[in-house]
């Protein structure tokens, strides 16, 4: 989001490390990608080393003849919990929210997240706050109380304002609460977490192991979101769940990119004795989407999706399609800017 350019050139400027090496050697791969290149490049660093390890699992896969999560040490189930996201594209009105959930239930779904709370920044005035609540009483009430309900903050919060919110959606009984303070600030997360009465979850913006060491030790966190991209790739984002699984803590991998990113989650989703459920956006991504790929998870009739069978990842892309799609700089999603529920980026400039 924003950084797609970027990303494509560090994947470039990385390439020297890489010429003439076995693919097969993930895990030097990875060290000389991130140990070797001195500078913390943050999340565009770890995104471009996540597209050559995958493209590396992937190649490895295919000339084992074996899936993904083989790799991984082999699957622990057959079908992935998933929840969906992206589904909200509607006005920000309690009335707009429960018809678009009841929607998304129709197809399937037995959990769904949405963010109720606008452009909230730090600090919402009380008409807002109480507006965020209806609309998640309205979803509540639409679904019924056997569908999962995680409610998304993208770290908008200051850590009072968070804790005051936190404790108003106790009686929706959700799943978790999402980033309720900026990821960088992780002290504030853990002093929410202590704080609330309901699950808080957090993790998908941090981009190294030892970040989530960090979070993972204070041990009151309900769930871990490893974001297999801002990572680094699938190697270290199975490292992650494995300290997670340590802890006693379970996790729900980040997945809001395109449909390569869901075929990876779902490699990891199958190899993690620690996995609660695995976000799931492509039934609410543009509709070309599903034509980058020869292969995409259908959500069955109990909201689970299925493994990757074929060798490598279990797709091939569509490059002729990619290519009608470049990168669009009125792209860029604002979370602070009225109306982004709706995903339609930023207004188109000249230069775009």
């Amino acid at each position: 989001n924003g950084f797609t350019r970027s990303t494509e050139a560090a994947v470039h400027e990385l390439k020297r490390f890489l010429i003439g090496v076995d693919p097969f050697d993930t895990e030097q791969i990875v060290l000389h990608l991130t140990r070797d290149v001195y500078s913390d490049g943050g999340q565009i660093h770890r995104c471009a080393v996540a597209a050559i390890e995958i493209a590396c699992l992937d190649i490895k896969g295919q000339a084992l003849g074996v899936p993904v999560y083989q790799l991984l040490g082999g699957r622990v189930r057959d079908r992935v919990h998933a929840y969906a996201n992206g589904w909200y594209r509607c006005d920000r009105t309690p009335e707009a929210f429960a018809q678009a959930a009841q929607q998304v239930v129709s197809r399937g779904y037995r959990a769904l997240k949405f963010d109720p709370f606008g452009a909230a920044h730090l600090a919402m005035p009380k008409p807002e706050e109480d507006l965020s609540i209806a609309i998640v009483a309205a979803v509540r009430e639409a679904v019924g109380p056997e569908v999962e309900l995680m409610i998304e903050a993208h770290c908008r919060f200051s850590v009072g304002s968070a804790i005051k919110i936190g404790r108003r959606l106790e009686p929706f009984g959700i799943t978790w609460y999402e980033e309720p303070c900026p990821h960088h600030r992780i002290q504030d997360t853990i002093e929410v977490a202590r704080a609330v009465p309901v699950p808080v979850a957090s993790g998908e913006s941090l981009h190294s192991k030892e970040a989530f060491l960090d979070l993972i030790s204070h041990r009151v966190v309900a769930v871990y979101q490893p974001e297999p991209l801002n990572l680094g790739g699938l190697t270290i984002a199975r490292q992650v769940c494995a300290m997670a699984e340590a802890a006693g803590g379970v996790v729900a991998p980040h997945n809001a990119q395109g449909p390569i990113s869901t075929l990876a989650c779902l490699h990891l989703a199958a190899s993690c004795p620690n996995l609660l459920i695995q976000e799931f956006f492509s039934d609410f991504n543009m509709p070309w989407e599903r034509r980058l790929v020869d292969w995409h998870p259908v959500l069955d009739a109990d909201g689970m999706l299925p493994l990757p069978q074929r060798p490598g990842l279990g797709a091939r892309l569509n490059l002729d399609e990619a290519a009608r799609h470049p990168a669009r700089e009125s792209g860029l999603l604002s979370l602070f800017r009225e109306g982004w529920q709706r995903r339609e980026g930023e207004p188109s400039s000249a230069a775009d």
